[in-house]
C-alpha cells in the first residue's frame, strides 16, 4: 500500500526573489508538500509514532521559508534537504511545489510555481 501526507497550500508571507525590492517587500507563497511514508503502524494502532508527524513537517517548512533567496529552487531544495535530514529513510521520496502569488510581472498571473519530485 503506497501512502503519504500532504500539507496542501500552506500560505506565507516571505521575502524571496532576484529583485532587491521583491526580497524587501516581500510577497505571499503557497506551499504544497507531499512526503511518501510507511504508516502502517500508525493505520493499524493509531499511534503517532507509526508516521511522521505534520506539524514536524510544517516547522520545517515554516522555517526555510523564513530565510531569504532569490530564487524558489533554492527555497524547494532547502526544505527538501531539512526534510531528508530529519526523516531520512522514514520517507521514500515526495513532492515539493513553492509558488509566488501575484509576482511582479507587466501582466495578470496567478503565481509561479517550482515542482520539485524528490
Amino acid at each position: 500500500m503506497a501512502t503519504s501526507i500532504t500539507l496542501n497550500k500552506i500560505l506565507f508571507y516571505a521575502h524571496h526573489g532576484v529583485a532587491a525590492q521583491e526580497r524587501a517587500v516581500g510577497n505571499r507563497f503557497e506551499v504544497t508538500l507531499t512526503v511518501h511514508c510507511d504508516m502502517q503502524q500508525a493505520i493499524e494502532n493509531d499511534d503517532l509514532s507509526g508516521t511522521i508527524n505534520y506539524a514536524e513537517l510544517y516547522d520545517i517548512v515554516n522555517a526555510e521559508m523564513s530565510v531569504p533567496s532569490n530564487l524558489l529552487e533554492h527555497v524547494a531544495g532547502r526544505i527538501i534537504r531539512a526534510i531528508t535530514q530529519r526523516y531520512g529513510s522514514q520517507i521514500s521520496g515526495g513532492t515539493i511545489t513553492v509558488a509566488k502569488l501575484c509576482p511582479p510581472f507587466k501582466c495578470q498571473l496567478e503565481s509561479v510555481a517550482v515542482t520539485i519530485d524528490f
